[in-house]
């Protein structure tokens, strides 16, 4: 699921279908009007957005609401945070490092200073 989210958040479009979506449901229509595509396009999006599972829909008689599924960004996310970890943790030796360096340097010119 992580190939389709990625895939499916590719698209800026989708990025903002998702945003719309965000804290309350939405119809196609509604979608759409915050678009300046046809209303079909803007269904192609959300069936990418769907089979991603980054959308849930919710019919109601005739009509399909839509809303973001965040759980949907989870494989995804854990995989992003894995990078930033990583680079945390080097960081976090880099850091001491030089900062050890500091230390020595100051400890070796305070000997030679004393004698």
């Amino acid at each position: 699921m992580m190939d389709a989210a990625a895939h499916a958040l590719s698209d800026p479009t989708r990025r903002q279908i998702l945003q719309l979506v965000r804290d309350d449901e939405s119809t196609v229509g509604e979608i759409a009007s915050n678009f300046p595509v046809t209303r079909p396009a803007i269904s192609q999006h959300l069936k990418v957005l769907v089979d991603a599972q980054l959308m849930a829909v919710r019919p109601d008689g005739n009509r399909r609401y839509y809303r973001a599924r965040p759980e949907g960004l989870t494989d995804l996310r854990a995989w992003l945070d894995s990078f930033w970890r990583t680079s945390l943790r080097n960081l976090k030796v880099e850091v001491e490092r030089e900062r050890w360096n500091e230390l020595k340097d100051e400890s070796q010119h305070r000997g030679l200073d004393d004698g």
